[in-house]
């Protein structure tokens, strides 16, 4: 536990530590990390929950680029701005206000304006998001006839699209759940599974989960009373099903590249039985981008 700790803390550490500058813009004192440099560069930072994006020119001048809603309609007016700003020589009709889209189009245009210029832009359009969780469950789809929770921890890897910071992800799962003396139990599952975010803030998501493919390697002690007679038998199994096993979760952004997650799952699955006893699958865990 304490190596858990000390490997959580580092992890931490690491993506508070990313460098950014303080700026004064029209006022308002502004942390800004550089995403783009060159004749163009693109400054942002997620500032009271809500993702902002400025261009710096040639000329130290920094401009906000900005999306506002008139009467239920957005203007564009980033649009508007960068084509004054690359002279027209590039369309804007189909630039996103995402980091993914701006960070591609700025650094198009230098390319084009600078023969030396060095392109730091990842093509990559996949973000990945790596975490760790811990937490207690009673497994209701197994036998259980006391209701009993056991520990489980385990592991994620999650995958979804940069360009849109999407609401939809994939992720693989593997998690390991603890025997105990009163439920001698204990399963180790590898899981395929998808992500939909209902509520997909820059502070705070609220997803719902559904793991269709696992494999669990289980072991299993069962104790029959035949005639007064109690006999222990001892299995081992492998199994692979598409269980359709829904759950929900959430992420709370605890700095620009890391989160803490919740999570309630097992709520009830499509092709697998519950076995008499309602969920109470909780874990608490940390995830970063990679």
């Amino acid at each position: 536990m304490r190596k858990l700790i000390c490997l959580l803390f580092l992890l931490i550490s690491c993506s508070l530590s990313q460098a950014q500058e303080l700026y004064m813009i029209e006022g308002e004192e502004l942390q800004l990390k550089t995403e783009v440099s060159g004749k163009l560069d693109l400054l942002w930072n997620i500032i009271d929950g809500n993702y902002r994006y400025f261009v710096r020119t040639d000329t130290n001048t920094i401009v906000e680029l900005k999306n506002t809603k008139v009467d239920g309609k957005y203007q564009f007016e980033y649009r508007d701005l960068l084509t004054e700003l690359t002279d027209n020589s590039k369309s804007t009709k189909r630039l996103n206000l995402t980091l993914f889209s701006l960070s591609e189009f700025i650094d198009d245009y230098n390319s084009t304006v600078d023969s030396t210029y060095e392109s730091t832009v990842s093509r990559n359009k996949l973000l990945f998001r790596l975490g760790v969780f811990g937490g207690l469950t009673n497994s209701p789809f197994v036998t259980n006839p006391d209701n009993l929770t056991t520990p489980l921890f385990g592991g994620e890897l999650e995958v979804l699209d940069v360009n849109q910071i999407s609401r939809h992800a994939a992720f693989f799962q593997i998690k390991h759940v603890l025997e105990q003396d009163e439920l001698q139990y204990s399963t180790t599952e590898l899981a395929l599974g998808y992500r939909f975010r209902a509520i997909n803030k820059a502070k705070f998501s609220l997803y719902a989960n559904v793991k269709f493919a696992t494999v669990n390697f289980s072991n299993a002690v069962v104790s029959t009373n035949t005639n007064g007679t109690i006999t222990t038998e001892e299995f081992n199994e492998t199994a692979f099903d598409v269980p359709f096993i829904f759950g929900i979760g959430a992420d709370i952004r605890i700095s620009e590249n890391s989160f803490i997650t919740l999570a309630y799952n097992e709520l009830f699955a499509i092709l697998l039985d519950n076995q008499g006893n309602f969920s109470q699958d909780f874990t608490i865990g940390y995830k970063f981008n990679l």
